[in-house]
């Protein structure tokens, strides 16, 4: 098996006042101290980025936001530019999640574009695709992430995605209590690599990591993480108690 290392990521979405996320982080860094094997991120609310980069400066776990816009600055009122994650300390940046898509209306060229603006300026992207249920029962769940992964890196050279990170969520499992069985999560990430190296080839097919999100916890990870071609899991809910995270990230190998 490829050597990927595990990415488990959390996403605190509109959640924790500044001294919150601090306080949060802080008990996280102590958890997670000793982990090595496993990369670990949180993406705090924008406000909390600043405070949570100093506090998590020098341990294992790494910062990323929720969100960016394409443009380096400009009158985009509301919006936060690459730059200014960048001078925040943010590593990462999640992009083009089911939220952005249903209520604030991102479609995939504006994903599109917000990956080449991550990539520009040296933040590792986490790229969010998925189906709704409704696209699941119909039969549509690969056509619909074919479309979604070929528009998203549309105009991409395999050589530009090389830190790219994919996270597959079933809109059907975010924040509902479903959870994808491990068998279905890995028939879609073995269709999502093998759609990988159809577009930009074997070797970034195989070195590309590919994440689960949708109702992740402590009880499934395990399972998850078991399956051949998940490397990760973008957490949502579970990730907003550092105890609850902590087992998340240290899941027991099979």
């Amino acid at each position: 098996m490829p050597n990927r290392k595990p990415l488990i990521a959390g996403n605190w979405k509109m959640f924790k006042t500044c001294a919150e996320a601090v306080e949060t982080a802080k008990q996280l860094m102590e958890l997670v101290a000793e982990v090595s094997d496993t990369e670990v991120m949180i993406a705090p609310p924008f406000t909390a980025l600043y405070p949570v980069a100093n506090t998590v400066k020098d341990g294992q776990v790494l910062l990323g936001a929720q969100n960016l816009h394409w443009e380096k600055e400009g009158a985009y009122t509301g919006e936060i530019s690459p730059l200014m994650l960048v001078s925040a300390g943010c590593r990462y940046v999640i992009i083009g999640h089911s939220e952005r898509r249903q209520y604030f209306g991102e479609t995939d060229e504006d994903v599109n574009k917000k990956i080449k603006a991550a990539v520009k300026h040296d933040l590792i992207p986490i790229f969010c695709i998925g189906e709704s249920e409704q696209e699941r029962e119909s039969g549509q769940t690969f056509s619909v992430l074919d479309k979604q992964v070929k528009k998203g890196e549309e105009r991409f050279f395999a050589n530009d995605l090389k830190t790219l990170v994919i996270a597959y969520e079933p809109v059907w499992a975010i924040g509902t209590g479903k959870t994808a069985t491990s068998h279905q999560a890995q028939e879609v990430h073995h269709f999502l690599r093998s759609l990988v190296g159809d577009l930009f080839g074997d070797t970034l097919a195989t070195s590309i990591r590919i994440l689960y999100g949708g109702s992740v916890k402590p009880e499934n990870i395990s399972e998850l993480m078991a399956r051949q071609d998940i490397d990760g899991a973008l957490v949502g809910g579970a990730s907003l108690n550092a105890e609850t995270f902590s087992k998340i990230v240290q899941f027991k190998r099979a």
